[in-house]
């Protein structure tokens, strides 16, 4: 695969233990387990982890501080969203920890439902989600690239405002990469002018090869004046030893979340959106797509990324990769359970076959 090509990871960062038939744990959200999985991820050749966000949850920043703190390469993927943080105050504190880490930091956007009232947010229809993320993506990118920025826009304000300490560009990087999802119209058009990477979850080629073309025609038909947009794809990857074996498991597996026996996985059901609806669709067009795209998790209750999985051997899996990469993929966010053991297995098994 293309010497461009990053791998992460995901840290599920959930109050529940078993998320997605990981390892029921009671200790699996404390700091050393956490960090344990930080740092397997630095010795297994990944580049980093998603860490999961939501009201409910472990704050993910937070999370991300101290794991950046017990590691030294280990970079968080860090999910934030408009509202529960301000602009300003969000830049300052990515800038901080960028700072201090070395420049370590990325940031998931995230846009989709929320318990809002909880944490005193509120916004309106779709329209008003995507217009207030777009603005709030511009605004945290000019206070990481400029000083003394002053702006009024329709959602946030600042006046005279220079985040401190500045940020250092680091070859071609001037600030942290800005990924961002979603399927909707609206979503498509705030990817196209402000995200720096779009994720897309696991969807057949074909479906990923359409909306590549469009997201690239919207950025020329929307004048975007960044550099060209980068596509990821965040999904669930079922490695075994041989293609029988991980077909035996990954069947095992469905078969205990239809008996609701496999832990915590329905952790994008709440308001479904229009990219999970996508995802839930696929089942119908058949149980197996493209070579080894299954579909029946989101049958029996897999969200987001584990409504479809890329199942195999280490081979049969890297070689389905490599045609996600064809499309303009450059960014892979990977994952199944148990977290920690499959972080070794897939280092050892997988990403040789794609670095």
């Amino acid at each position: 695969m293309s010497s461009r090509s990053e791998f992460l990871w995901y840290i599920p960062n959930d109050i529940k233990s078993g998320h997605r038939g990981d390892v029921a744990d009671p200790d699996h959200n404390s700091l050393d387990t956490l960090t344990s999985q930080a740092e397997a991820l630095e010795q297994n050749g990944w580049k980093g982890a998603l860490i999961g966000t939501g009201w409910g949850r472990p704050d993910t920043f937070t999370i991300a501080t101290a794991l950046v703190a017990r590691t030294t390469t280990f970079e968080p993927l860090i999910a934030v969203r408009p509202g529960y943080w301000r602009p300003a105050n969000f830049a300052s504190s990515a800038a901080t920890l960028d700072h201090l880490s070395g420049g370590r930091v990325r940031v998931n956007v995230v846009s989709g439902p929320d318990a809002l009232a909880a944490y005193g947010d509120q916004e309106g229809d779709q329209a008003h989600r995507y217009a207030r993320t777009k603005e709030f993506m511009r605004l945290v990118r000019r206070l990481w690239t400029e000083e003394t920025v002053t702006f009024t826009g329709e959602y946030f304000q600042v006046a005279a405002s220079t985040v401190a300490p500045r940020l250092a560009p680091v070859g071609d990087r001037r600030h942290p990469r800005l990924y961002f999802g979603g399927a909707s119209e609206a979503a498509e058009r705030v990817a196209a002018t402000d995200a720096d990477v779009q994720l897309f979850w696991g969807e057949p080629l074909d479906g990923l090869r359409e909306r590549i073309d469009r997201l690239k025609s919207l950025s020329k038909a929307l004048d975007r004046d960044l550099p060209p947009l980068e596509f990821g794809l965040r999904i669930t990857t079922l490695v075994r030893d041989t293609t029988e074996q991980a077909w035996a498991d990954a069947e095992a597996k469905v078969a205990k979340m239809a008996e609701g026996a496999a832990g915590s996985w329905q952790d994008h059901r709440h308001g479904i959106a229009v990219g999970q609806r996508r995802l839930l669709d696929l089942a119908r067009k058949g149980e197996v797509l493209d070579d080894n795209l299954y579909t029946a998790p989101g049958k029996f209750g897999g969200g987001g990324a584990g409504t479809t999985w890329l199942v195999g051997s280490a081979e049969d899996v890297a070689r389905s990769l490599r045609k996600y990469e064809e499309l303009g993929i450059t960014q892979f966010v990977l994952s199944d359970t148990p977290y920690l053991s499959e972080i070794k297995r897939q280092g050892h098994q997988l990403l040789p076959l794609l670095t």
